[in-house]
Formats: C-alpha cells, sequence, structure tokens
C-alpha cells in the first residue's frame, strides 16, 4: 500500500477507516475490500457498538463502516455517542445494514450518518460512499434515498414552508435543489440541465452551504419542506 496514494480529502495521506459490525464474515469482506485500496488503511475491528466507540475514540478514523444492529451498544447510538464527541468532529460514519425500514434510515440520518447504504450494495458503492465520506460528502443508496423522500412526502399533514436561507439561493441553485429533492444524483442532475458534471457539483456544493444543510438527505428535506418538489 503507498502512503503516497492521494486522499480524496486533499490530505495527500489515505483515508483510515473503522468497521464496525458483530457478524465477523461481514467484517472480513469489508477488511478485505479496504485493504485491497492504496487509498484506503483499516484503522480497527469493533464487533459491537460500545467497542466501536471506545475503538473510534482512540484513532479517532477518517470513516466508519457502521452496522445497526449490534449487541452492547446499538449502531444508532454508537452513532450519536461519536457524533456528540467534539474531538471526532472529522470522523464521518457511514451506516451499513440489511435493513430499509425508514426507521433506521430517519434515526441514522438524524443521528448524523454521513451515508447509508444496504449490505449488498456493490463493492464499488460501499468504496465510493468511503471517499465520499471523507471528502465531506454524503451516498444513500437509490433506495434508502426513495424510502427519505416518500417518508417526507407521506407526511399527513405536510405544510410548505420555504427555507428561511432559500432566498440565497440563485435561480440555478433553486433548480439544483429541487432536482436533488427528486433523488437525482449530481451525474444525473447533470444530464438534465445539460450542463458538465463538475458544474453541477458545484451548484449542489453552493446550495447546500448557502442553506446550512449538513448533507444531501437534509437538503431532500429541504426541497420538500419548501415546495419545491
Amino acid at each position: 500500500m503507498s502512503d503516497a496514494a492521494a486522499s480524496p480529502s486533499g490530505t495527500g495521506r489515505p483515508i483510515t477507516v473503522v468497521v464496525a459490525d458483530d457478524q465477523s464474515l461481514i467484517r472480513m469482506g469489508l477488511r478485505v475490500l479496504v485493504e485491497a485500496e492504496d487509498d484506503l488503511v483499516l484503522a480497527g475491528e469493533a464487533e459491537h457498538g460500545r467497542a466501536a466507540v471506545e475503538l473510534v475514540a482512540r484513532v479517532r478514523p477518517d470513516v466508519v463502516l457502521m452496522d445497526i444492529r449490534m449487541p452492547e451498544l446499538d449502531g444508532i447510538e454508537a452513532l450519536r455517542q461519536i457524533s456528540a464527541d467534539p474531538a471526532l468532529a472529522a470522523t464521518r460514519v457511514v451506516v451499513l445494514t440489511t435493513f430499509e425500514h425508514d426507521d433506521y434510515v430517519l434515526d441514522a440520518l438524524r443521528a448524523g450518518a454521513a451515508g447509508f447504504l444496504v449490505k449488498d450494495s456493490d463493492p464499488v458503492d460501499i468504496l465510493r460512499a468511503v471517499r465520499l465520506a471523507a471528502s465531506g460528502e454524503s451516498l444513500l443508496s437509490p433506495s434508502v434515498t426513495r424510502r427519505l423522500i416518500a417518508s417526507v412526502r407521506d407526511q399527513p399533514e405536510r405544510r410548505t414552508r420555504p427555507h428561511p436561507r432559500l432566498g440565497l439561493l440563485t435561480e440555478r441553485e433553486r433548480q439544483v435543489l429541487a432536482l436533488i429533492g427528486e433523488g437525482l444524483n449530481n451525474e444525473e442532475i447533470a444530464e438534465r440541465l445539460v450542463v458538465s458534471p463538475a458544474t453541477a457539483r458545484t451548484h449542489v456544493s453552493r446550495a447546500m452551504t448557502k442553506l446550512g444543510a449538513r448533507d444531501r438527505a437534509q437538503a431532500v428535506v429541504i426541497a420538500y419542506r419548501s415546495g419545491l418538489v
């Protein structure tokens, strides 16, 4: 593994990753996946939530791949404790689970998850989620995005309440926010608007920054609550 591998976060060092899952087979698969990449380094493994919190506090990794259902302390509570620790502000947690129930999705996002993927996601998507999380972005699997959108859309008393910072957005940024609300990724937004992927990423980044959106999932909620979708 080369120490000179460029990190997506721009630090010039490999991305450190902690794997937390109570199933040894899953941990082994994720370990092999991480160790096969030149720009990633496995910083440790944990078999339950309490061990994960202790390990993360000790090694301060860039990214944690966290299971939800674990003994002693579940992944959601472990995520809450990690997110609440100011010393771990730079650590991003990507939730991996076999379940896609709305409660898990929303609880994980409220707790500060930087991404949410099901365990049968393509390895390429898992690696992409790690790199995006390390660079401060987020990734939700398409099915999770659809569930999030549906949960907001189907609220019994959905009221349009424009976000207080919505007026800061340019017309193009409002268009981009609406497309995020439809569940489109950056490449799909670029195609819809007939612009380059780089331009789409810039519009997405500026819109989220102006709105103070922590991640893409929060941007989806803002788009729906603001009546853009």
